[in-house]
């Protein structure tokens, strides 16, 4: 139960680390740091920089992605946003560190503070959790007809409560997902970190609902859910195999962090009523956070990826090589034969800047318009049309999820060639592009290297050619 006598918090509480805070001043004082960071923040980005601001921002924090090529406005800008972020920073994690000694849940728990989006179920979490005191609380017997709909559902053996617990979960994420993907074309932070980590903490909690289980148990539980969750968007024809499997890594560590949360919550003597709250409170958050993600989209980061390579060849020798290539033999990269896009051959209508480049995938062509010709040194495009990035494994012929058309798009490439001692060449291919999946650090990850992979099977072709040529 909550003091009701609790003392009253002075300014100086909110940067001490010590002591505790009941949930009524937490929620308070966590909606007015808010409120005050989003305001601090709108008025600097406007003001200062001229930049829009919304609350989607604070997932997609400019820059962050693509610390290595800012520009010198935008690492200002970034540098600014991260010193006035400090100090809430600062007072946010010392008033989570306080409310989790309150609940008597582990301080390191903390740690969620600085993890995008879960940060926000968290502290619904922990708002939604009543204080506890140190003396031992025996929760109230539950007759059969005050028994909450939970207690006469749930089984009381390990393999039952589990089995239920999925299967009351993972139908509400799925459908959850479903609407995503398939009516939204949404695939943002509340499908790909909200919904892994909801689903594993209740999932975990509900495991646990009649007897406390140990974390092993929880985890494993939490993980079997996204699974099943992964498994039900196959069959329904949500998405394809490689995208799941993409998704797999973050689901999973995110399913984990659910189930280690919902352990601990599951630990509580009163647990029958801490899981009622903390589902509701969560499915409170999420569907919000979501709506904010459709009323505010993000624009995606402009990403470059640079490959290079040496070739035994002067640079008038790998020229012609680079504006077009022959067929090149089928791949020995084991990611091609995953349904990835790989290109095939390029062939170019024209001369200089205007003509017209084609450049053939697996999926289809890439339309490269001419916008530098230096010849030998630089040959520069853009991508006015492309076909899909991948062929999805799937149960169906027709399946075509959202994410094929138009979240990932190449807005224009080059090739840099620069003379080395010895008539060696310097052969560099560029590709600008962005994508609308997010988080988008995350995704870049394998954008990035699918990219360098792409980039080094022409790269490579290009070296062969221009090598025999010599």
């Amino acid at each position: 139960m909550e003091n009701d006598a609790a003392p009253r918090l002075r300014f100086a509480d909110l940067w001490q680390w010590h002591g505790t805070i009941h949930r009524l001043p937490y929620l308070g004082l966590g909606v007015l740091l808010m409120i005050a960071k989003y305001g601090l923040d709108r008025a600097v980005s406007l003001l200062g920089f001229d930049r829009p601001w919304s609350p989607v921002n604070y997932l997609n924090l400019p820059g962050v992605d693509n610390l290595l090529d800012l520009a010198e406005q935008d690492a200002t800008y970034a540098a600014v946003l991260l010193l006035l972020a400090l100090p809430f920073i600062w007072m946010g994690t010392a008033l989570t560190a306080k409310r989790l000694r309150a609940t008597k849940l582990p301080v390191w728990l903390v740690m969620l503070f600085f993890i995008p989006l879960v940060n926000l179920l968290f502290f619904a979490i922990l708002c939604a959790l009543p204080s506890r005191t140190d003396e031992p609380v025996e929760p109230a017997p539950l007759t059969e007809e005050r028994a909450p709909f939970f207690h006469r559902l749930l089984p009381r053996d390990a393999f039952g409560s589990a089995l239920i617990a999925l299967l009351i979960t993972v139908p509400i994420a799925l459908i959850g997902s479903v609407l995503s993907v398939k009516v939204f074309s949404s695939y943002g932070w509340s499908l790909f970190v909200g919904m892994p980590f909801a689903l594993g903490m209740i999932a975990a909690m509900l495991y646990g609902y009649h007897e406390e289980r140990d974390l092993g148990r929880c985890i494993g539980v939490a993980n079997a859910g996204l699974v099943m969750l992964a498994v039900g968007l196959l069959i329904v024809a949500a998405e394809g195999a490689i995208c799941l499997i993409m998704a797999a890594p973050l689901g999973s560590m995110l399913a984990t962090l659910g189930g280690i949360v919902g352990y601990w919550v599951q630990k509580r003597p009163n647990a029958h009523a801490d899981t009622s709250r903390v589902t509701v409170a969560v499915w409170i958050v999420l569907p919000l956070v979501f709506g904010l993600e459709q009323i505010h989209q993000p624009e995606a980061p402009l990403i470059a990826v640079r490959t290079s390579i040496v070739v035994d060849a002067p640079p008038e020798t790998v020229w012609p090589n680079v504006v077009a290539f022959s067929e090149l033999p089928p791949p020995e990269d084991w990611l091609f034969k995953t349904g990835i896009a790989y290109p095939n051959r390029a062939r170019i209508d024209g001369h200089g800047v205007g003509a017209i480049r084609y450049c053939e995938f697996t999926t289809g062509q890439f339309v490269e318009p001419i916008t530098v010709w230096d010849e030998p040194n630089l040959l520069a495009f853009d991508v006015s049309s492309q076909p899909h990035p991948m062929q999805e494994w799937t149960f169906f012929q027709d399946l075509d999820p959202a994410h094929l058309d138009g979240y990932f798009g190449s807005e224009r490439g080059q090739f840099l060639l620069t003379a080395l001692p010895g008539g060696k060449t310097q052969l560099e291919g560029t590709t600008w592009y962005r994508h609308r999946i997010w988080p988008n650090g995350y995704w870049r990850l394998w954008s990035d290297w699918i990219l360098h992979r792409i980039h080094l099977r022409v790269l490579k072709h290009v070296k062969r050619q221009a090598e025999a040529a010599v």
